[in-house]
């Protein structure tokens, strides 16, 4: 893939290397372009990342090839609900795995991914910026080439939606409470003294069957977030087995990656991509 750049006002008679972490290229990759695409170009000649640029000239270049993937591709379906040139949204189902493990060999999202791949005869890997769990259902934001995946995850902010059981007693509010490791357990989590610090922002929408719909905003990262920090006020997602939910009404977690605003690389427009509740969410408060 080529890539080219037109130098603003504001860069005259700088450095092309200032020009080009400004536009958000890389010190890894500007060194991968020198050593394995032939390097830069300015208008019709090639330039080395010392030289001066002029205000209206054309950087170009070409991206490094993709290195090579383990990742079997596979004819599954697959959902895109946004896609440009440097970005793909995908919409992940209940019950598939983002990346192949011990547990699950294949069939997961970046199969699917290097399968579409395969079928538009594309190179490339499987870059997610966000990771949800197996059970959790929604958007999950992929950089298609490697001058995207660090500009995307600088920042991308998310909103999930979950089907509790009970309902918080303050209908807008913030969580603060440290999350830890559980003792003896690799994936159960708690909340403990000695934990992160772990933040999630929500906001009830609907309350319905003993049931509540919220917005929940994780402003902090930690593993099982969500899930650890409703339990621990007292209402666990619906299904969620790990921590005290009940699957009397669905069979997995009741949580859904709904909404999720980023930075386009190389325009810098906000793109926000949303995603309906899927229909075992939603029957849940029918």
């Amino acid at each position: 893939m080529e890539l080219s750049f037109i130098v603003p006002p504001r860069f005259e008679g700088g450095c092309l290397r200032d020009f080009l972490r400004a536009s958000g290229v890389s010190a890894t990759l500007i060194k991968a372009v020198k050593n394995e695409t032939g390097g830069f170009w300015v208008e019709d000649g090639p330039a080395r990342t010392c030289d001066t640029v002029h205000a209206g000239q054309m950087v170009t270049f070409v991206l490094p090839p993709e290195k090579p993937t383990t990742v079997e591709p596979q004819d599954i379906p697959l959902t895109i609900a946004y896609e440009s040139q440097h970005v793909m949204v995908l919409e992940k189902p209940a019950g598939m795995a983002v990346h192949p493990t011990l547990n699950y060999a294949d069939g997961t999202l970046a199969n699917a991914y290097m399968g579409l791949l395969h079928q538009r005869g594309q190179q490339g890997v499987f870059r997610p910026v966000n990771r949800i769990d197996k059970d959790t259902s929604g958007l999950v934001l992929c950089a298609k080439n490697a001058y995207a995946a660090p500009l995307l995850a600088k920042g991308v902010s998310k909103v999930y939606r979950a089907v509790l059981e009970g309902c918080p007693t303050q209908k807008e509010g913030q969580i603060d409470a440290p999350i830890a490791r559980a003792p003896g357990s690799i994936i159960l989590r708690q909340v403990a003294p000695e934990g992160k610090p772990s933040h999630t922002r929500y906001q009830v929408e609907q309350e319905k069957n003993g049931l509540c719909l919220v917005a929940a905003v994780p402003i902090t990262g930690r593993t099982h977030q969500l899930r650890v920090h409703f339990a621990h006020i007292g209402c666990p997602l619906a299904g969620d087995e790990l921590y005290g939910g009940s699957r009397e009404r669905i069979g997995r977690q009741a949580l859904h990656c709904a909404r999720m605003e980023f930075t386009e690389p190389g325009t810098q427009k906000t793109v926000v991509v949303e995603s309906p509740l899927p229909p075992d969410m939603q029957s849940l408060l029918e």
